[in-house]
């Protein structure tokens, strides 16, 4: 009984098995524009499986993740963020994105039947809880190059991706989609090392959802030396941009559209960090003209350049965010300032020197010098910042030096000597 038992229920499953295969299921890349939010300033990437012999219209999407997630913000700092595939209906994905204001662009693939069974049968394996979730990377492993890599490995043959040109860096991507978010843009850059500013390759930049859909625009799957066959059979545009939330850069040149929102503040950080500088300077001015060292300026400088240290050297040494251990800016960023903190409030307190100021004059001045040959784009913030650090120690070097120089002076010659230097003078 328990031999017929197990013989009927493999008997079922092979059938349900087989009658599955015969569906017909069509399976779309779904690419959709940037949106206002910061997540959602590159865009996005999903799946559409069309089983149309059983009328079903499902969306898979590797994008979801939840702030309600125990330790969530700690965990997005570590890098250590756990995103998961989840799937939904197609309407209520189309309303989400026609409610955002965002285009849809479908791209149908052209697959075999066994193709595209394998593709489905994967997202729905993929979807069962011990298998939704994975380690979430924004450059490397994210719900784009996710779904890239579930076509490349359906696909019964070899992927052939067009020779797009120019190559592109992490950082030259980036900067396109937060082109109209410069604050946004320098916090990339700030965070964001040398390691986003090697030349990729064709399958790195596929890591941004528009340049994966370019690519796969011209794909073919190589078969034999003989046979190939373009990837994608159909490209529609099954959801338009609403004109009220338009995001793109309109950069026509580069043949892709970004999360731009070009205005007249986009030069804001240079022009905050170019009025700071000027503000350092006035007070090393107003210092020299008074001949007094204000240390309470020291203190408010000293302690913002060693929190923003403390952040730099955090990521650096303890993130698990792409590119953050490879930053530069730990030359300068580092919590050294907290370090110098009480040794320089207390010797300007007393009005007397430091050799902490020369330290600082030296690290400071080395990275101004190198910084055009570091291979590292430290965008627009990091010049004018280390130049308004650099006027503390300036400040002090003039002071210290000229007030010992006229107390060299004083000491060297005695009071009768500059009588008689004063009567010499009179005659």
């Amino acid at each position: 009984m328990r031999r017929f038992l197990a013989f009927f229920i493999a008997f079922v499953a092979i059938f349900a098995v087989r009658a599955q295969q015969l569906d017909s299921i069509r399976v779309s890349l779904l690419t959709c524009s940037p949106g206002p939010k910061v997540y959602s300033l590159y865009g996005h990437t999903a799946v559409r499986c069309q089983n149309l012999t059983r009328n079903k219209d499902i969306v898979f999407n590797y994008g979801v993740f939840s702030f309600d997630q125990p330790h969530f913000v700690w965990h997005f700092v570590l890098g250590q963020c756990d995103y998961m595939l989840d799937a939904m209906p197609w309407e209520a994905f189309v309303h989400e994105y026609q409610s955002r204001g965002s285009s849809v662009t479908a791209q149908v693939l052209n697959l075999t039947t066994r193709e595209a069974f394998n593709f489905y049968v994967r997202l729905i394996r993929n979807l069962q809880p011990d298998q939704r979730e994975y380690r979430y990377n924004f450059l490397y492993n994210n719900c784009t190059t996710k779904v890239r890599d579930v076509i490349e490995g359906v696909v019964e043959g070899t992927i052939e991706y067009p020779h797009l040109e120019p190559r592109n860096t992490y950082r030259q991507i980036l900067h396109r989609y937060t082109a109209g978010y410069p604050w946004a843009q320098e916090g990339n850059d700030f965070l964001l090392g040398e390691n986003v500013d090697t030349v990729l390759s064709a399958r790195a930049e596929m890591f941004a959802p528009e340049y994966l859909m370019n690519y796969v625009d011209g794909a073919v799957v190589r078969v034999s030396k003989t046979e190939a066959r373009p990837l994608v059979s159909e490209t529609t545009v099954v959801v338009k941009k609403s004109q009220q939330t338009d995001y793109s850069d309109n950069s026509e040149s580069s043949g892709y559209s970004g999360s731009s929102k070009l205005s007249a503040s986009y030069t804001s950080p240079r022009m905050a960090c170019c009025i700071f500088l000027l503000i350092c300077l006035f007070v090393m001015c107003v210092e020299r003209w008074c001949k007094f060292m204000w240390w309470g300026w020291d203190f408010l400088l000293m302690l913002a350049h060693g929190i923003a240290g403390l952040l730099i050297t955090f990521m650096f040494f303890f993130s698990e965010h792409p590119a953050v251990d490879s930053n530069w800016l730990i030359w300068i960023f580092n919590p050294y300032p907290l370090i110098g903190l009480p040794i320089v409030i207390k010797a300007a307190r007393k009005h007397q020197y430091t050799p902490w100021h020369t330290i600082n004059f030296v690290i400071l001045t080395l990275f101004i010098l190198f910084s055009p040959w570091i291979p590292q784009d430290f965008g627009d913030m990091v010049v004018p910042l280390a130049l308004s650090l650099l006027t503390r120690p300036v400040s002090y070097l003039l002071h210290y030096r000229i007030r010992g120089s006229a107390k060299e002076v004083l000491v060297a010659e005695s009071p009768k000597q500059v009588k008689k230097k004063k009567g010499k003078k009179n005659k």
